[in-house]
């Protein structure tokens, strides 16, 4: 620091715990005020984009899982949905509610994490581990649907690899009764905390306009008081038939976000209830077989099934010519996949367009003229996930 500089310059990041994952924000300080803040991404980048246009359709699903971690179900689907637009591809009643039931379990458990290391960062711990229990529970029964847990590539272009068990029925059911009584008791402890409404309210605000310039889409978005929702706004996988409420906040900070977070936790366990309840007895995947892998044993005995195969391994099948958009309400806003094909076996150009990475560009704004300690919370409101911003 030169002798007539004021201010300090600090690295909030790329390897700080606060900054939940692999990224920089460069931070001058006045005293703790923070004066001016510059983000900085790039230090995971995996070129996710160009890895998918050089793979088969059906071998991009693994890739999807990488992008928002804390929930990748929802990024299988979102592709899935993607590739049969693009195939012209109509999926059952079933499908459609069992894909509902995963990306509804998804978003719960990807607000589990947002909110109970919100808590974290204002010094409660007991609230976090409290619903990571709960969060267990929920990788128990992706395990029980597809034998994963974190990066699930649950599911298949036309539906699901295989039905719901009765083991994973009973698991979802438990589930249901129990995360009730969880969530109204972690409400319990931040809601009216004095602590943590000091730290919240008010902290990292940005306005409705502000957002919608920037491209807020999600919970950071709906905090700021925009009622938008891909859910309704672009209806996919059968959620017209169900009834659920869009949770708005009005002052667009942290506790706003908080809020928002919660009762969307609320109505994703309405959704479920509603689809578990109203799924019928249907093929839980539709006729496609030059995208979906036959069963192993038809594989061993019938010739046109191991023809199949072998095609979709190889990815030896070229698909229709054609540009499509596909979005899905991800749990940390509008997940879309911008795809190319030119007929061929890979994406000819493929765009991910990733949440994360649009709303950080607000950080630096949203931080200026705050505490240090505000940015901290800041950034843990917004849900930054590392592995969305460098794809």
């Amino acid at each position: 620091m030169t002798p007539d500089k004021k201010t300090v310059t600090v690295n909030l990041g790329p390897t700080h715990p606060a900054t939940h994952g692999v990224f920089q924000n460069i931070i001058e300080l006045d005293g703790e005020r923070i004066v001016e803040a510059e983000s900085t991404v790039g230090y995971i980048h995996r070129a996710f984009e160009k890895l998918s246009e050089h793979r088969p359709f059906y071998q991009i699903t693994p890739i999807t899982d990488r992008l928002n971690y804390c929930s990748s179900p929802i990024n299988n689907i979102g592709w899935h949905l993607t590739v049969e637009r693009l195939l012209g591809v109509q999926t059952n009643k079933r499908i459609d509610y069992m894909r509902i039931i995963i990306m509804e379990l998804a978003r719960i458990a990807d607000h589990i994490v947002c909110n109970g290391i919100l808590g974290v960062d204002s010094g409660a711990f007991s609230g976090f581990l409290y619903v990571f229990q709960q969060r267990e529970s929920i990788y128990e029964i992706y395990e029980e649907i597809c034998g994963s847990r974190l990066t699930t590539n649950i599911g298949r272009i036309g539906g699901f690899e295989r039905d719901f068990s009765d083991v994973a029925i009973a698991k979802l059911r438990h589930f249901l009764d129990e995360f009730p009584k969880v969530l109204s008791e972690f409400e319990s402890l931040f809601d009216r905390n004095r602590i943590f409404m000091d730290r919240t309210i008010g902290v990292g605000a940005i306005s409705a306009e502000r957002a919608l310039a920037y491209g807020f889409t999600g919970p950071n978005l709906r905090a700021a008081g925009v009622d938008y929702d891909c859910r309704v706004a672009e209806p996919y996988s059968g959620y017209t038939d169900f009834e659920f409420d869009i949770p708005i906040g009005q002052n667009g900070d942290t506790y706003d976000r908080y809020l928002v977070r919660n009762q969307e936790m609320w109505q994703s366990l309405h959704l479920i209830r509603q689809a578990l309840d109203a799924m019928p007895d249907d093929d839980y995947h539709v006729h496609v077989p030059e995208f979906y892998l036959p069963p192993k044993a038809q594989v061993a005995t019938v010739m046109e099934a191991l023809i199949y195969h072998f095609k979709v391994v190889m990815g030896e099948i070229p698909v229709p010519k054609g540009t499509v958009y596909s979005a899905v309400e991800g749990a940390n806003g509008e997940l879309g996949y911008y795809l190319i094909s030119d007929g061929g076996r890979s994406p000819y150009r493929l765009h991910f367009r990733r949440p994360c990475f649009i709303y950080y560009q607000a950080f630096p704004e949203m931080v200026k003229g705050a505490l240090l300690s505000d940015a901290v919370m800041t950034m843990s409101s917004l849900n930054l996930i590392a592995g969305e911003l460098d794809a």
